[in-house]
């Protein structure tokens, strides 16, 4: 039978406890949310800023829906790409000038497609094309190296020593490494500064997919360049949209040379309908609030709450990762372990997911709390005392 096959596969992941399940989200306001029926806190999602249920945003997008309908109704380069679209594109090279020369934006449906479309555009800019990636660079990376078809150096996680005896031994005429800003199971940041200074020393392309960074980093909410001050034409700059800019999306922005050739050459971007419209309307909206005043008072507050979690948590058996960023994620090691404790806390209203292998490394499963400006000191108190009940249960070896 054709099915046996996916049933034994199945009742496998089932017994390594790595079997995955989806929850239905009824209702969201902010980190209040309704879970298949029940009343949740939440500390899952990626709206870092809280911007997802903004009042304004929401007006935005209905407007851009009474100016532009519900969709775009074909690709970019057939009649999909609208006015929203193109100030969406135009906005986001004006913030990332200070970084990129001759800045130019694409805007995407989402950052997979972004990230598919980007290393595709690159590998085909020649026959010997090398990519050398970070070790723990997010799956939409990795596929989009797969999908490249080219030669891929792996080298480990911030180990800047082996990266670059990887690009000494090269002798492609096309080299390009590949780095998430934010690693977004882990929450530490990249040394970026250090990954372009050897980009510049033996002429490489420096992808940065700072999905987790953008709106967050840097001191008006730009990003990771921002954040290190960085400036170069060499920066291939990916960022998300729906996660601290609170809608949908994504973006690549570079030299305007780089970004004329992936509307030629990026697949994913010339054969896909165009995200609707009223989408990059709100989006620019969203811009507007993270870069004023509201963004830097949102992400102050957002550090004061990643301050209260770490203070809060006794941290005697499961230890908070080194992060400071929004991602905070809880070490457990066990799988099952890992699972029962966001069982318990989930039984309690708390929505916190067990990460998994092969998402992490095997026997680093863990609770991946991420927090939001949107959170309160009570409510993350409220996280930490349940998490140190249950782990003032755990036996002692």
């Amino acid at each position: 039978m054709l099915l046996n096959r996916v049933q034994t596969q199945l009742l496998a992941l089932k017994e390594q406890r790595l079997q995955r399940f989806r929850r239905t989200v009824d209702q969201a306001d902010g980190v209040q949310m309704v879970v298949d029926g029940h009343p949740m806190l939440a500390f899952c999602s990626n709206d870092y800023l809280g911007l997802a249920n903004d009042a304004g945003l929401a007006q935005a997008l209905c407007e851009g829906v009474q100016r532009y309908g519900v969709g775009a109704g074909a690709s970019h380069l057939i009649s999909g790409h609208s006015r929203a679209h193109a100030l969406l594109e135009a906005q986001l090279a004006t913030l990332l000038s200070a970084n990129i020369p001759s800045a130019q934006a694409l805007f995407f449906s989402t950052g997979y497609m972004a990230n598919l479309g980007l290393l595709g555009g690159l590998a085909i800019l020649a026959p010997d094309t090398e990519i050398f990636s970070e070790a723990l660079n997010h799956a939409s990376l990795i596929d989009g190296m797969r999908m490249a078809r080219t030669r891929v150096r792996v080298f480990p996680h911030r180990d800047m020593a082996s990266l670059e005896q990887l690009l000494a031994a090269s002798t492609s005429s096309n080299k390009v490494v590949v780095t998430d800003s934010v690693f977004s199971m882990d929450g530490s940041v990249a040394d970026v500064p250090a990954l372009l200074d050897l980009c510049r020393r033996y002429e490489a392309w420096l992808v940065v997919d700072d999905a987790h960074g953008f709106g967050v980093l840097g001191a008006s909410g730009l990003g990771v360049l921002e954040h290190f001050g960085l400036h170069d034409e060499r920066l291939l700059y990916m960022g998300t949209l729906g996660k601290a800019a609170g809608v949908s999306g994504a973006f690549v922005c570079a030299h305007e040379d780089v970004v004329s050739w992936l509307v030629q050459r990026s697949r994913p971007y010339i054969y896909t309908t165009a995200a609707a419209p009223a989408l990059a309307h709100a989006l620019l909206r969203s811009l507007a609030l993270i870069v004023e005043q509201e963004g830097q008072q949102r992400r102050a507050q957002l550090k004061q709450n990643i301050s209260h979690l770490q203070q809060s948590l006794l941290q005697r058996h499961w230890r908070l990762m080194p992060s400071e960023t929004a991602i905070q994620p809880l070490l457990v090691g066990d799988n099952g372990q890992a699972l029962a404790l966001s069982a318990r806390l989930f039984e309690q209203g708390l929505w916190v997911p067990a990460i998994r292998p092969p998402t992490v490394p095997d026997g680093t499963a863990r609770l991946r709390i991420a927090l939001s400006a949107a959170h309160t000191p009570a409510q993350i108190s409220r996280l930490a005392e349940a998490i140190n009940f249950l782990e003032a249960q755990m036996p002692r070896s």
